[in-house]
């Protein structure tokens, strides 16, 4: 593509339904998941802008998601402290767990599927094996500051730990063994805190987002040549000096070059290029709207933000310019008369004497290869020949359901109401089947505890942001402005997972207007004893 890689301008929204709070691309951009705060998982197709799968993942609001190298599972946690494994096919729950604190972020291994690392609230960083429900805490530099985040890198041979006082650990991923370390310093000796690790899809840079306002960019091979105690360099450091803004997401454009931030106080997504560390462009969503999540998409110069309850999607302003496909293609202002030539629109010209075939012409007569694929370059690691054969690119779209309570998909209304006897198991099935079509009974997936030792058991995630800790002043910012709905949708939840209304949530309730009809919001204890 030509001139600028960044967006633009506002390209439209995605409306969910239901409240957006967090939202990632897979990693060819064709698909977009994100988690609301019913608990669903609606996954768009990116190209068609359309939805192409609800997934009915969780009772509490997501609040963190992820897909799979090859696009089949995503993971997601939600402000219940629980992380489940999906299948995006099917839409099934490969497996759950259960932790004591909530869950700041999940991810995957970038190579592995078969392990994920989870970030808890007040708790050193986690790393689970799927298949066999095991899980390592990996090693903290100081046991009683246990504010950590931390990420994979690009290729998922290291894991980046930071704390809130500024000290960045890197450890080997298959042994957890320390290999290097250092120290982000805000000018003198005091130190700040660390608030999101992130990696680019190309190269070997990341970046750090800390509490003091900069984003520092650096180097990761770099920083292994420093080792442990390093004091290495960044290559940037970006900050908003006029308005001193503080940073709520900040990621890599697909290629590595530009990054984007997202301001904590504001809808305004600020990108810079990283080569040069000047800025390109502010887009301003509307005004008095709070940012939630910012992603960039893998590979075209496109990004979507979240804000109260939204996605909007920001891209370039396509102009049509016909000349670039065909030189001699001339705009013409008015009509003008044209002069046809003798055998112009004849079948065959039976003038024209048989020239020889030369160049262009004999080149025409080629076989031309039209079957095979070229792998693209840009869906293929630079250690990798091909793409991926088996990747999950695309999901087959169900038709849309005018109604849903007239269950098209399921068995007939009778059958529906013979099962309705057993009111718990029959509406069980009910809402199954007008998700999803009919289906076989569906096994309960497997679920584990995982035990911390020593992690405070009555945290509250900050997207809920109740306690006045530290990290929740952080996150709050990031609250829509409608957000007491939140707590308020809770009777809802149990009535949507009890099924009365199928697959939908009452519409009222997702956008917050039933807040006058109730009283004072059920807490999540109230909201489970309900589901019981």
């Amino acid at each position: 593509s030509f001139g600028q890689n960044y967006p633009e301008e506002a390209d439209g929204t995605l409306d969910c339904i239901s409240m957006a709070l967090t939202c990632t691309f897979n990693r060819w951009g064709t698909l977009l998941a994100v988690g609301c705060n019913d608990g669903r998982i609606v996954i768009w197709d990116f190209l068609t802008r359309g939805i192409a799968k609800i997934i009915s993942a969780h009772i509490h609001p997501v609040c963190s998601l992820c897909w799979s190298r090859d696009g089949h599972k995503l993971v997601s946690a939600s402000t219940d402290n629980i992380v489940s494994q999906w299948d995006v096919l099917s839409g099934d729950c490969d497996q759950r767990f259960r932790f004591p604190s909530p869950i700041l972020k999940v991810q995957y291994h970038p190579r592995d599927q078969n392990r994920v690392l989870v970030c808890p609230m007040k708790s050193a960083p986690v790393m689970l094996t799927l298949s066999d429900s095991k899980h390592v805490v990996l090693p903290v530099d100081d046991d009683s500051d246990l504010n950590v985040v931390a990420s994979f890198d690009r290729r998922g041979e290291y894991i980046y730990t930071g704390n809130a006082k500024g000290k960045i650990l890197v450890l080997k991923t298959e042994t957890q063994d320390l290999v290097a370390s250092f120290r982000v310093t805000t000018g003198t000796s005091n130190t700040t805190a660390i608030k999101s690790i992130e990696f680019a899809r190309k190269g070997s840079c990341f970046l750090i987002n800390t509490a003091d306002r900069i984003i520092r960019v650096y180097d990761g091979r770099e920083i292994l040549t420093c080792g442990r105690d390093g004091e290495p360099e960044p290559m940037q450091k970006l900050q908003d000096l006029v308005n001193r803004t503080p940073w709520k997401k900040c990621c890599f454009s697909g290629d590595g070059e530009y990054i984007v931030a997202g301001s904590a106080r504001q809808h305004a997504l600020y990108i810079w290029e990283k080569s040069i560390g000047n800025l390109v462009k502010i887009l301003h969503g509307t005004r008095g709207e709070l940012l939630l999540d910012v992603a960039w998409h893998p590979v075209r110069p496109i990004i979507a933000s979240i804000s109260s309850g939204v996605v909007s999607i920001w891209a370039q302003n396509q102009v049509e310019n016909w000349s670039a496909f065909a030189p001699d293609f001339k705009e013409l202002d008015e009509n003008v008369e044209y002069e046809e030539r003798e055998s112009e629109f004849d079948i065959e010209d039976e003038d024209k004497s048989e020239p020889e075939q030369t160049g262009a012409d004999a080149a025409e007569d080629e076989e031309v290869d039209v079957t095979s694929v070229d792998p693209i370059a840009a869906f293929c690691s630079s250690d990798e020949e091909l793409e991926d054969s088996k990747a999950l690119l695309y999901l087959p779209i169900a038709p849309e359901v005018e109604d849903p309570e007239e269950n098209p998909y399921g068995p007939p209304p009778d059958a529906v109401q013979s099962s309705l006897t057993d009111e718990g198991i029959g509406s069980e099935k009910k809402r199954q089947c007008s998700s999803d079509g009919p289906q076989a009974p569906k096994k309960k997936p497997k679920t584990t505890n995982i035990e911390l030792q020593g992690v405070p058991n009555d945290e509250v995630h900050p997207l809920l942001g109740v306690k006045g800790d530290g990290k929740s002043k952080k996150k709050q910012a990031g609250r829509p402005k409608g957000s007491k709905g939140k707590d308020k949708d809770s009777p809802f939840k149990p009535k949507l997972y009890k099924g009365d209304r199928g697959a939908l949530p009452l519409e009222g309730a997702a956008k917050g207007k039933v807040q006058a009809e109730l009283g004072q919001p059920l807490t999540a204890g109230g909201a489970i004893s309900e589901l019981l």
